[in-house]
């Protein structure tokens, strides 16, 4: 890619509360049957062997790329998974940029390019986001673990 690169950022889908706390509670679950079945005189070789593929697959998706937020030449960019479309919004067209909080709920699901009630949705993990919004009138959540320093970049380049 050419130009410079302000600000880059990798969100990965193992790292997502919500997703690691349904897996973990469906392996303990089958950890749980399979002591049960063993201690009952039956064999739980099945649920042993389900417990501990659950375990393998939310460690492999520690290492899947949910998205990549990157700032470089002016213009947002938010690359998505295979076959997500490639994101691009110009900072010059920005008119607002502030931090919030991304949601008031404990849990949240992971999106890419989610619109919901006239806001754009782009979220992986952590408390805080960016809202953009530009002069379209078009409303994007960016979550970001950097939200602070993804907010000065941008307001840098706003100026």
């Amino acid at each position: 890619m050419k130009g410079n690169l302000d600000f880059l950022e990798k969100q990965y889908f193992g790292l997502n509360k919500t997703s690691l706390a349904r897996r973990m509670v469906l392996s303990i679950l089958c950890f749980f049957a399979y002591y049960w079945r063993v201690h009952n005189g039956k064999s739980g070789d099945l649920y042993f062997f389900i417990g501990i593929s659950i375990i393998v697959f939310s460690i492999l998706l520690f290492f899947i790329l949910h998205f990549k937020t990157q700032v470089t030449n002016n213009s947002i960019i938010l690359d998505g998974l295979w076959t997500a479309r490639r994101v691009k919004i110009n900072i010059n067209n920005i008119i607002s940029v502030n931090k919030i909080k991304y949601s008031n709920y404990l849990f949240n699901y992971a999106v890419y390019n989610l619109h919901v009630k006239g806001k754009i949705h782009f979220y992986t993990r952590g408390a805080d986001a960016l809202e953009l919004i530009d002069k379209d009138g078009l409303t994007y959540l960016i979550g970001s673990q950097k939200a602070d320093e993804l907010e000065k970049i941008i307001k840098k380049n706003l100026n």
